[in-house]
C-alpha cells in the first residue's frame, strides 16, 4: 500500500462504526468513512469534543453539525496551502490520502528538469477538483493544464494557487468536459508530458451523458493516452469506486499504454495512518505508469 505520511496539519487519529476522527491543522472533525466497518472503543477526546460531525441519512446524504468551527481555515502540506471549507456531502475541500502521489509525479518531474533545466514539461490534470495535483506539479517545475466540469471547483483551486505563492505559475484553468476536451486536444495535435486523472464514480456530462466509472474508464484511458509526448514521463489513474482493484488498474493501463510508450505500470490501494492504532486506512486505489 502507498501510505501519505508525510502530513503535519492532517491526521486520521482514529476510526470505528462507520466514521474517522480527523485533525485537519487546528480543527477536528467527525466524518463517516465506508471502509470503517469496524466497532473499537474510541478513547481520544475529540471524539466527544469536536469542531464539526458530518451526519449521514439513512435516505442518502446527510448534514454537517458544528461546533465553533469557522467557515473556512487553511492547512500546509510542504511548500503548498489549502483553503478548507465543509461542503456538499461530507467534504472539505481536499482529499489528504493524495499527498502519496503528489510526491511520486513531483519527484518525476524534478529529475526530468534537473537532467534537462530547458525541457518545458507539460502536465494535464483531468477531473482536477480544488488542484491538489496541479499546484504539487507546478511546484516541482511543469506548466499545467487543469480541467474540471465544475466553476466553483476551478475557482476554488485558484484560491488554493494564490494562497501558495503560484498564483502567477504557468497553470491553465478551464471549466470544461473532461472527455470533450480531451477529444479537441487529439484534434488539434497537443501532447503532454505527464497525465493525471481522478474520475468520479458516477456523473453526467454537459449534454447529461452518463458516465459510470465501470462501462467508460478504459475507454477515456485509451482516449486519453493518445495525448502522452513521444517522451511521457508518467501517467496516474486514481479511483474510489468499490471494487475497482489495483489489478484491474494496472490490467488497463499497461494494455493501453505499454504496447505503444513501454515503461512499467505500478498500481496499489493508497492509505492513510491512523494515530490511535498505528494501522492504515484504505483510501481507494491508484494506477501508475512511468518509463
Amino acid at each position: 500500500m502507498w501510505i501519505a505520511d508525510n502530513w503535519k496539519d492532517y491526521e486520521v487519529i482514529d476510526c470505528s462504526k462507520g466514521e474517522k476522527l480527523e485533525r485537519w491543522g487546528d480543527f477536528y472533525l467527525v466524518r463517516p468513512d465506508p471502509q470503517v466497518i469496524w466497532d473499537v472503543p474510541g478513547t481520544n477526546e475529540h471524539w466527544k469534543k469536536k469542531n464539526g460531525h458530518y451526519h449521514r441519512s439513512s435516505k442518502g446524504g446527510g448534514e454537517w453539525e458544528f461546533f465553533n468551527l469557522p467557515e473556512e481555515w487553511s492547512i500546509r502540506y510542504r511548500k503548498l496551502t489549502f483553503r478548507l471549507k465543509p461542503f456538499s456531502f461530507k467534504h472539505t475541500g481536499l482529499f489528504p490520502e493524495q499527498a502519496v502521489n503528489w510526491d511520486w509525479f513531483s519527484s518525476i518531474i524534478k529529475e526530468a528538469k534537473s537532467k534537462n533545466p530547458d525541457r518545458p514539461l507539460k502536465v494535464l490534470n483531468l477531473f482536477a477538483y480544488t488542484g491538489g495535483a496541479t499546484l504539487a506539479a507546478a511546484s516541482a517545475g511543469a506548466a499545467v493544464t487543469h480541467v474540471d466540469a465544475s466553476k466553483g471547483m476551478v475557482s476554488w483551486a485558484k484560491e488554493n494557487a494564490a494562497a501558495s505563492g503560484l498564483a502567477d505559475a504557468p497553470i491553465r484553468w478551464l471549466v470544461d468536459d473532461c472527455v470533450k476536451f480531451v477529444e479537441r486536444e487529439i484534434r488539434r495535435g497537443n501532447t503532454y508530458d505527464g497525465i493525471i486523472m481522478d474520475p468520479p464514480s458516477y456523473g453526467r456530462g454537459p449534454k447529461g451523458e452518463i458516465w459510470k466509472l465501470e462501462d467508460n474508464i478504459f475507454p477515456f484511458i485509451e482516449l486519453a493516452s493518445q495525448l502522452l509526448s513521444e517522451n511521457a514521463l508518467f501517467f496516474l489513474v486514481n479511483s474510489y469506486t468499490t471494487g475497482l482493484q489495483p489489478a484491474v488498474l494496472t490490467y488497463m493501463i499497461h494494455t493501453a499504454l505499454t504496447p505503444r510508450f513501454g515503461g512499467r505500470v505500478e498500481s496499489s490501494e493508497i492509505g492513510l495512518p491512523v494515530s490511535a492504532t498505528g494501522l492504515v486506512l484504505p483510501c481507494g486505489a491508484s494506477g501508475r505508469w512511468f518509463t
